[in-house]
Parts: structure tokens; sequence; C-alpha cells
């Protein structure tokens, strides 16, 4: 039989009572010491101090009940999932946090149980966690307020050593990411990493193209510039620091679809800007007209072709202003049989009017698969038609003998017109840069694509 020790009080040296059976006080130990307990042992009547015991051989990668006590880090990257909480009683917490910085990809939805409220939010609401490494704690308060966020972060600690940003469409390829703007925004950079992680981005800057020249043997419109730092290192590239960069992406030229003309100028493409970094507006094609200044292809990002007329007509000047590398390509001649001559790509200068057959726009210039990420989901498909080139030159525009369109540049430009039809030229792809192409005979010339901005780095 055990032995068994009874008695009233238990005191320390000096007097004090460390154990007392008659009081409603028990003092164990002095101040500053330590409590142990035993390994294995359990308590009871401590409470919690506001803390949770967090879950690390226990990711979360699908829909689960929580247990108040308890953190859970949850893994979206394979699709959206919810926590359901439990039952709340007062005091009670729960703890989630993104595991490695996927909410802002896919969810995670916080469902309390029942009718039961979150921040004294409509009874039954969710809560979704969609900010890239948000954590969150919550406490069960009472039936008014329900469950209480006491605590809400957001990803800080890999900032220190990668590029995290936000603004246009962002696409995940590896371990970069491409902020995609195919209109006018803000690239803001919440941390501007450190060398031994990206400091830097790369960046792919299309401005919009001109417009085809209207008329007889309308010019086709020179492609936007085109300006790109890729590849190049992580901590190479175009230096970042935390601020909002503001995105311009130049509008297409409009072209002018019946006479009088406006000068050549008029139907150029706008520049499109990323930080220092500014791609020149394709120039206009040439027009038909009673002055010869208008048959001239404008100079741009590359040069518009051309206008017919009996003694020809040169094409613009590309790379306008001039930049290295260069931005784009001249535009070719317009001839006195009715022909116009191509707009300049970024890679090709537009061909010369040929007896009355518009000349070709010049190519422009694929961006490799890797900055903006595999087929699937991502801006474009492979292929030269697909989205994946861009700044090609509008084809010039003809007439008898025919057929005499001249064909757009591979990266969005568009045909030329051509007579008899009469058939109008076509316009150049929308966020390509693509120049639009040049009229035919009396039908319409068309207006040049859009710009696109896209800037790439490396997040983790």
């Amino acid at each position: 039989m055990a032995s068994t020790i009874k008695v009233d009080n238990v005191q320390n040296q000096p007097g004090t009572n460390i154990v007392n059976k008659c009081g409603t006080t028990v003092t164990l130990g002095a101040s500053g010491d330590t409590v142990s307990l035993a390994s294995g042992a359990s308590q009871t009547g401590f409470g919690r101090t506001g803390t949770v015991d967090w879950q690390t051989g226990d990711i979360k990668t699908a829909t689960f009940t929580a247990v108040s006590g308890k953190g859970y880090f949850c893994n979206t990257t394979g699709g959206a999932f919810e926590v359901d909480l439990p039952a709340g009683t007062a005091g009670d917490i729960v703890s989630v946090q993104d595991y490695n910085n996927t909410f802002d990809s896919n969810k995670l939805t916080i469902d309390p149980n029942g009718s039961e409220k979150i921040n004294g939010g409509v009874a039954g609401g969710t809560v979704s966690l969609n900010t890239e490494g948000e954590g969150l704690t919550l406490v069960y308060v009472d039936s008014t307020v329900g469950w209480r966020s006491v605590q809400d972060n957001e990803f800080s600690d890999a900032a220190t050593n990668f590029i995290v940003a936000t603004g246009g469409t962002i696409v995940t390829c590896g371990d970069y990411k491409t902020h995609i703007f195919t209109g006018p925004g803000s690239f803001c950079v919440t941390a501007g990493g450190a060398p031994g992680g990206s400091n830097s981005v790369e960046y792919l800057v299309v401005a919009g193209a001109g417009a085809g020249g209207a008329g007889s043997g309308g010019g086709g419109g020179g492609a936007g510039g085109f300006r790109e730092n890729y590849p190049s290192p992580a901590t190479g590239g175009t230096p970042v620091t935390v601020q909002s960069y503001p995105i311009t992406v130049g509008a297409g030229g409009s072209a002018c679809t019946s006479g009088p003309y406006s000068p050549a100028a008029d139907n150029t493409g706008s520049n499109s800007i990323f930080s220092s970094t500014t791609s020149a507006g394709g120039g206009g094609g040439g027009q038909e007209g009673p002055a010869s200044a208008l048959r001239v292809g404008a100079n741009g990002g590359s040069g518009g072709g051309g206008a017919y007329s009996c003694g020809g007509n040169p094409g613009g000047t590309g790379n306008t202003p001039p930049v290295s590398p260069p931005q784009g390509s001249n535009g070719g001649s317009g001839g006195g049989s009715y022909g116009g001559g191509g707009g300049g790509g970024h890679s090709a200068v537009g061909a010369n009017e040929s007896s009355g057959s518009g000349g070709a726009g010049g190519a422009g210039t694929p961006i490799a698969t890797a900055f903006i990420g595999p087929t699937s989901g991502c801006y474009g498909t492979p292929g030269p038609s697909a989205g994946r080139w861009f700044a090609g030159g509008g084809g010039g525009g003809g007439q008898q003998p025919g057929p005499t369109f001249g064909p757009g540049g591979t990266g969005g430009g568009g045909r030329g017109g051509y007579y008899p039809g009469p058939t109008g030229g076509t316009a150049g792809t929308v966020n390509t840069g693509g120049g639009g192409g040049g009229g035919g005979g009396s039908s319409n010339a068309a207006s040049g694509g859009s710009g696109i901005v896209m800037i790439r780095y490396k997040f983790q």
C-alpha cells in the first residue's frame, strides 16, 4: 500500500505558505521560478496564453475542420479550399497561415459553424484570405461578435530577399512572375528584394503602332517601338525599389478613312512607358493627297510606309528617337503604280512597292516562352500568329494588276487594302504593336494595334 503524507500547510524557508489547505490562493514557487510538468503530464485550470499549437507536421491542402487551440499552415498551390471553424465557445482560438505564398493565386476561405459570425458580420458569412503570405488568428468572443480577428498579417519575411509586387495580370512560370499590362496601370513594388534573391526586373515595352495611310496605294503603318532587356539575371536587370511605377500602354494610330486627308503624323501610334524606358509610337503610313508631305511615311518606333505617287515616296525612319539596341526599322517606299510601301517592323524594314503591289510589312520579334509563362493558362499560345510575336509592320495598299495588297509583318501587322474590290486594309492586332494596313484604290486604311508592357522578376 502506498504511503500518504498529509499536512495543513507547506511553507518555504522564510515561513511563507506555498501550499495552503484553507486558503483560496495557492502559490507554487517564488517569483521568477519555473513550474514544470513531467513529460506526458496534463494540466487544467491554467488557461490559454493567447497562442496556438502550430501543426507543422500536418500541412493542409484541402478543406478541413479546425480545432480550437491549433494553428494550421494551408497550402493552396493545388487550388482554393476552405477552413471550417469549430462551434465557438468563449476563448476558443484558431490560426491559419499561407504556407508558401499562394493565397493571391488560390484563396483560402474561412467558414464559421452554422450561423455563427466572424467580426460581427452576417450570420454564417465567410471571409476570404487572398493576399500573398497572409495569416489570420481568430478568437471566439460571444454570439454578438462571434469569431474576432485579433491578428491579420501579410507576408514580409521573404520579401527581404525577393521582389514582391502587384499590378496587371500576373502569370507565374517556375520561380518567376510576369505582370502583363494591356492598358494603363501601376506596377506597385511592396518589397525591393536583395542581391541574394532578386532586386531587379526584366521588361518588354511595345508602343502603339501607326495606322495605314488612306487612299490609293496607302503606306502600311509602322510597328510600335519594341524594347526589352530579356534575358538578364535576377540581380542584373533594371533595379526597382519600393514604390508605384506608372505604366503607359500606347494606343494604335487612328486611320483616316476618307478625304481630305490629315497630315501623316496624325495617324502615328502612341508611346508606351515603364520606369525610364519609353518605346516610341509607330509612324503612320503615307496617304494619297494633294500635299507631298502627306505621302511620306512618318517617323517613329518603326517608320510608316510611303504612299503611291508618280515619283514615289520614301518610308519613314524607324528607331526615332534613336536608342540602342534599335527599337524598330524603316518603312518601305511607295511607287508610281498605285502601290504603297510596307511599314517597318522591329526586326526588318518594310518592303518597297513593286509594280502596283503593296510592299510587305517588316517582321516583328518573338518573345521567349519563359518570359510570359507556359502555354496552359498563360498569355497567348506558341507560334508566330498566336500572340508571342510583337511589332510587325502593316502591309502597303495596292491596285491593278492584282491581287496587289502587301501582307502584314509577323507580329500583328495588318495586310494592306487592294483594288479592284475595293477591300480595305486590316487593323494591326490589339496589344502587339502591329501596324495597320494601308488603303488600296478608293478603299479605307486600317488602325494600328495597341501596345503592351510586361515586367518579369524572380519571386522565390
